[in-house]
């Protein structure tokens, strides 16, 4: 491993939350491509590469790296998608899985449950403009691409694109910095190019 790997791991084991944004940002792409050529199915690889980021947060300071981060990284997708095949969960479950994995590793307020701002996150969605939650919720519950959704509403991509970066602007105002790393962890590296 070069120096670089070795001083993200190092950051990660110390609960960085920076350095994990910084993990998902450089190789949540890589990780999909792989994990679609493995499923043949963009929401199961979705499911995929978010289980095991959620997996390598959660086990941050037992990390233990051989090769490269890469090939772990990769090795880590391959068995979550046979882990997946050999149980034949549904995606449904898949995503109550993830949103657990979720509960245990966003360190939140102590008066503050996890499950209240769930519910905080959902009724800000509910408060978006019409067409704003219509396009945004295509994006994130359905995980349509903008092309996909583009010619479903028969509207221009350029309109998508606005309309879920009006919604990832209105939820950060009104949600405000408190939630900014639930926000990441939901919508990933999608919502942290809209805050850049």
């Amino acid at each position: 491993m070069d120096m670089d790997e070795i001083t993200l791991i190092s950051s990660l084991k110390r609960g960085d939350e920076n350095s994990f944004i910084y993990l998902v940002d450089s190789y949540s792409q890589r990780l999909f491509g792989y994990a679609l050529t493995l499923t043949n199915h963009h929401e199961m690889a979705q499911d995929i590469v978010q289980n095991v980021f959620l997996k390598t947060w959660e086990k941050r300071k037992k990390l233990r790296i051989e090769s490269s981060l890469q090939n772990y990284l990769f090795k880590s997708v391959y068995n979550e998608f046979i882990n997946q095949y050999k149980k034949k969960r549904s995606t449904m479950i898949l995503e109550q899985k993830y949103f657990k994995a979720l509960e245990k590793t966003v360190a939140l307020h102590d008066e503050t449950s996890w499950e209240k701002i769930m519910t905080k996150i959902m009724e800000e969605i509910q408060k978006l403009p019409p067409r704003c939650q219509e396009v945004f919720l295509l994006s994130r519950k359905e995980g349509l691409t903008n092309l996909e959704i583009s010619e479903y509403l028969d509207i221009s991509i350029k309109t998508v694109e606005a309309q879920i970066t009006k919604a990832f602007s209105i939820l950060r105002e009104n949600l405000g910095n408190n939630y900014k790393a639930m926000l990441f962890l939901l919508f990933g590296t999608r919502y942290k190019r809209q805050i850049q």
